[in-house]
């Protein structure tokens, strides 16, 4: 399963449903479930864990709309990733990436 990093607060933003638009530097053209999991820095609850799934069902170049749903400012050069449906799982231990990366979770 593609697999995305998330830093604190925003990991816990997501699972707790109040995001609903990552951000990022870049695109990629891979749409559909994803493994979200939370950098080990800063120290949460979650930190170092796959913590949910996820269906990423867009990607297109943030605006000043989506500064509500993405939970920060509008940067230049941001991309919106649209995510839909998280849901929680067991948690585990995960090694994070850059990157989307692969993960072998049959969840």
């Amino acid at each position: 399963m593609k697999a995305i990093s998330l830093k604190e607060p925003w990991a816990s933003l997501i699972l707790k449903g109040q995001k609903t638009i990552e951000t990022r530097k870049w695109s990629t053209s891979y749409r559909g479930k994803i493994l979200l999991c939370a950098s080990k820095n800063p120290k949460s609850e979650i930190s170092g864990k796959a913590f949910a799934t996820a269906n990423l069902i867009d990607i297109r170049k943030m605006t000043k709309e989506d500064e509500k749903k993405a939970c920060c400012r509008l940067y230049e050069g941001a991309y919106a990733w649209i995510i839909k449906d998280v849901t929680p799982i067991k948690q585990f231990d995960v090694k994070g990436q850059l990157g989307l990366f692969s993960i072998n979770y049959k969840g």
